[in-house]
């Protein structure tokens, strides 16, 4: 069974979508009307645009989402999956291109998602850090036994995960951590602690936009990152797309869980090959490629 997946923040490059742009008519088209819908040129940012321009959150999100959701649109027939699934922001991708959710809706939900974290994320300050080879109970553990907020936020792969919350709990997590014998500690170059209880009141903003966004089934079962199971109920899927943005990413979980499901064959769609490595590490036998585009479409 093949498995489609979609990238989150962090896997914009310089040049992104242009190839999409100058080949494929759909694709223009598509990209215009985000412009329209923006309110700002973003091909310009995603074409032309440095590093440091693309890490702009209001800029970041809908560019990543863009970039898989027009890639899917120009794979035309060949876009057949049996099951979906998007790391954080790439939830929403997943969505549009299995029929959830239209392109329009899609990329202003995207659009608004971004901007109630960056205010969420103003509100006070936090951050993110990577830890790598400990266990996730023992991760869990230490957070849990770490004075301030600071929670485990994405469960990337076996022996990687992100952990959420206030600067100074971070740091205080990150040297038990090391001393439980972690690998690496690292604080990430991000500006929010993201899929954890400060993300509150963004959840709050994004909560009364999705409820008055109209959902339709999926064409195949979405893989959500708060359940890391197959659903495709539209009032269960607004409902976990609301409680994301202070839940963590189950990515080892949903990977896993789609394998048990059947799923042989997994496609990224969208800029980057991070969650082919990520399924590589969850399953080796589990095979991995980038989805390229139609040249006719």
């Amino acid at each position: 069974m093949k498995a489609y997946i979609f990238p989150g923040q962090g896997a914009q490059f310089s040049g992104m979508g242009l190839d999409l742009y100058e080949n494929s008519p759909m694709a223009q088209e598509y990209f215009e009307k985000a412009n329209d819908i923006l309110k700002f040129s973003i091909t310009d940012v995603m074409f032309e645009g440095s590093a440091e321009d693309l890490k702009e959150t209001k800029v970041t999100q809908p560019a990543i989402f863009l970039h898989s959701v027009i890639l899917a649109k120009t794979l035309g027939d060949a876009f057949k999956p049996d099951m979906v699934a998007g790391h954080s922001l790439g939830e929403f991708s997943a969505l549009v291109a299995a029929g959830a959710l239209n392109f329009e809706d899609g990329l202003k939900l995207v659009s608004q998602r971004a901007q109630a974290m960056q205010k969420a994320c103003e509100l006070q300050p936090s951050t993110m850090a990577a830890v790598l080879g400990l266990k996730d109970a023992v991760v869990e553990n230490i957070c849990a036994n770490t004075e301030g907020i600071v929670v485990a936020a994405n469960y990337n792969c076996p022996g990687q995960l992100v952990i959420s919350g206030e600067i100074d709990a971070i740091n205080r997590a990150c040297e038990s951590m090391k001393e439980a014998g972690a690998r690496r500690a690292l604080v990430l170059p991000v500006g929010g602690a993201f899929h954890s209880p400060m993300m509150e009141p963004a959840r709050e903003e994004l909560a009364a936009a999705i409820e008055n966004t109209v959902f339709s089934a999926p064409n195949c079962p979405i893989y959500q990152n708060v359940t890391a199971s197959a659903v495709t109920n539209e009032n269960e899927i607004k409902s976990h797309l609301i409680s994301q943005l202070t839940s963590p990413v189950r990515w080892t979980q949903s990977v896993q869980q789609m394998i048990a499901d059947g799923a042989t064959h997994f496609t990224e769609v969208g800029p980057g090959k991070v969650l082919q490595g990520l399924v590589k590490k969850i399953n080796r036998e589990a095979e991995t490629a980038s989805a390229t585009f139609n040249t006719e479409a």
